[in-house]
């Protein structure tokens, strides 16, 4: 019997599959390969087990982020004055929402430049936490445990800066600016992952420069060598164990290395710099875009004075005046330069604030159902996920836990939530005890 001579087209389509398959049963075929492959002709023309393979890399989620940008909203912010408003309400207390880039999708009146950016937001309007004190509740937040007096967990950026690779950064990979008294922390990770804190970018960077001239320096280096050795001979185990030596080798490489610039955003042109907002926090926001530039993993960057007690709507008024303009050139600035896809911006605070206004015009503590607005890193935009009570209820439409967020950014940087690691009493932890959130992540749902 002959064999059937398939038509020159079609057999270099079949043989450009074979080659594909046989990347894919060898681990080296990816994404892009395959839907180019697809593209050329559609499904149609594939194998069943070709076209299964083709399907499951259309939906597969891009190549993960490499980052986080965390706006640390401390004291918590309201949602009603923020990201989740429900205009013409008792709640409301007469709070006005504007419309966004995403029909439907309406927030605070006083976010007019984040408002034209929505499209490449998503809101997750129904977070629930059972901590609503600020120590306790940012540590909630932070780690997506609740604080526990046997172990302390770290926090997400330092999950990030631990479970990626280091490249050749050679400044902190973990960086707080502008902190609050609990800034992110390496907990069982280690105190090398906890994040190194800096203030206003337009003043110096803590501990960098030398305050003796050069060879005085280097002498003092050198008799430091002096005890390390010391100490270590006969306890070479000990002395490793500190990690003490490397920790000095760290720090002198940072003192002269280049990318230390990175913090120094009076480099950058100055109508960027007034767009950001001339601001500490904008100032902030602006630095951590030049510092995931250069390879950091996490920058927390925070803006405090959101625990309104009192005159809640002045107050949040006056801060979106801050966070409007940073978080919108932030975005921006990311998409333009082609970073907004591998970096995940997280932008929250340790719980909202109650639908029912106290005495004093303000708003108290409320973990029952407020908003975390998520963007980048490959997870869909335009969406805002679940729904707060209008009549000011502790029911919420589609509750979401906080170990869920942390699960699903962990899983847009490509990191399994699932994954353990063993505490000081030899427990195993996990990085996340929540489930990711299927309608964030690209390609599932």
């Amino acid at each position: 019997m002959k064999s059937r001579t398939l038509p020159q087209p079609l057999a270099q389509l079949h043989a450009r599959e074979h080659a594909l398959a046989e990347q894919h049963f060898q681990g080296r075929f990816d994404r892009r390969s395959w839907l180019r492959l697809a593209g050329l002709g559609g499904l149609a023309w594939l194998t069943p087990a070709a076209e299964l393979l083709a399907r499951r890399a259309e939906a597969a989620p891009a190549q993960p982020a490499q980052s986080i940008i965390f706006l640390w909203l401390s004291g918590g912010p309201s949602q009603l004055e923020t990201f989740a408003p429900h205009p013409n309400t008792r709640i409301a207390a007469g709070s006005r929402a504007i419309r966004t880039s995403v029909p439907g999708l309406l927030i605070d009146q006083h976010y007019p430049r984040l408002a034209e950016l929505m499209h490449h937001v998503s809101l997750v309007r129904s977070v629930v936490s059972k901590e609503g004190d600020h120590e306790r509740g940012a540590y909630m937040v932070k780690t997506g445990y609740r604080p526990n007096p046997t172990v302390v967990h770290p926090s997400i950026g330092a999950i990030c800066c631990h479970q990626l690779p280091v490249g050749n950064t050679h400044i902190p990979r973990h960086v707080s600016i502008l902190p609050d008294a609990w800034p992110g922390h390496g907990g069982l990770l280690g105190a090398e992952y906890d994040a190194f804190k800096t203030y206003d970018p337009l003043g110096p960077v803590p501990d960098i420069e030398a305050r003796v001239p050069e060879p005085r320096l280097e002498k003092r280096f050198q008799d430091l060598d002096v005890l390390e050795r010391s100490f270590a001979r006969g306890r070479e185990r000990q002395a490793q164990s500190t990690l003490h030596g490397l920790l000095v080798q760290r720090a002198r490489t940072m003192m002269t290395t280049e990318q230390i610039k990175a913090f120094d955003v009076s480099e950058e042109p100055a109508e960027l710099r007034a767009r950001y907002g001339e601001t500490p926090f904008g100032r902030g926001c602006l630095a951590a875009r030049r510092l995931i530039e250069q390879g950091v993993r996490c920058v927390e960057v925070t803006l405090a004075g959101w625990d309104t007690h009192a005159n809640n709507h002045q107050q949040h008024a006056a801060l979106a005046g801050t966070l409007d303009p940073a978080l919108a050139t932030l975005l921006a600035d990311l998409k333009e330069r082609e970073l907004l896809s591998r970096t995940v911006v997280i932008c929250t605070g340790e719980f909202g604030r109650t639908p029912k206004v106290n005495g004093l015009e303000g708003r108290d503590h409320w973990p029952h159902g407020f908003t975390v607005l998520l963007a980048g890193g490959g997870l869909r935009a335009g969406i805002a996920l679940g729904e707060t009570d209008p009549e000011g209820g502790q029911q919420v439409v589609r509750p979401v836990s906080v170990p869920a967020i942390h699960a699903t950014v962990l899983t847009a940087l490509g990191i399994d939530p699932q994954h353990e690691e063993i505490s000081a009493i030899g427990r195993p932890i996990k990085f996340s005890e929540g489930e990711p959130l299927p309608e964030l992540l690209a390609g599932t749902g």
